[in-house]
């Protein structure tokens, strides 16, 4: 990777940041903004490879979840754990690392897939929203490389401009699951209410109806609402 003049750098910040930010205000499903970013990522740093790892909470791993490369080898899925090797360190110290040759780094876990994969010169920084972690980009090269700070600070603002693209996928996702778990409930509530009323049963005893219906015909207690709204209509 050619050391690039302050004005290029900029260049390649702004066009990588225009990309991103339309993902932020689309409409596209996060494995799809997760595969731009990588792919953006890859192009503006001009390196081999780009690997972004998020934090599941739940389980408080960091789970590879998207990356440009073709290998089937290194798409596998694989976790580490907050402090577990480069990517692990990263998280938790919240501030980027450099790794000048992959396979003479001891917190590198990965050096057999490396080796394959032809990788030398590493950047890892954390993607962060808030001053909180979310997850790790990577990007390799396929040659010694040392990065320079212009280099660290375009990738660094690139990741968390990725961060909130991301963040931003996760709250429309938890809101459209919200608005349809309270859309469920109507539909189940006007269910029962006709229920009740055709066939003067309780309210208890008209969910249990619901209820025991969606369990015999394997389909959700809101089809089931569904159906019986419709009929009601006829």
């Amino acid at each position: 990777m050619a050391p690039t003049s302050t004005k290029g750098s900029l260049v390649k910040k702004l066009e990588a940041l225009a990309k991103i930010s339309r993902a932020i205000s689309s409409d596209l499903y996060l494995e799809d903004i997760l595969s731009l970013i990588v792919v953006v990522t890859a192009e503006v740093m001009k390196s081999k490879v780009c690997s972004l790892w998020l934090l599941d909470e739940r389980d408080n791993v960091l789970k590879i979840r998207a990356t440009q490369a073709m290998s089937e080898e290194y798409l596998k899925e694989r976790s580490l754990k907050l402090g577990e090797g480069v990517v692990g360190y990263v998280a938790v110290e919240n501030r980027p690392m450099m790794i000048y040759n992959v396979l003479k780094e001891p917190r590198y876990k990965e050096k057999e897939l490396a080796k394959k994969e032809g990788l030398v010169s590493m950047l890892s920084v954390p993607m962060c929203v808030k001053d909180k972690v979310i997850g790790v980009i990577n990007c390799y090269t396929s040659y010694p490389h040392k990065f320079t700070k212009s280099e660290v600070e375009v990738f660094t603002t690139v990741a968390n401009q990725a961060a909130i693209a991301i963040e931003n996928a996760g709250l429309i996702i938890k809101a459209k699951i919200i608005e349809d778990e309270l859309i469920s409930r109507k539909v189940v509530e006007r269910a029962k209410g006709i229920l009740m009323k055709e066939q003067r049963v309780s309210e208890e005893e008209a969910f249990r109806r619901i209820q025991k219906k969606s369990m015999d015909l394997r389909k959700s207690m809101r089809e089931i609402a569904e159906a019986i709204i419709l009929a009601n209509q006829i």
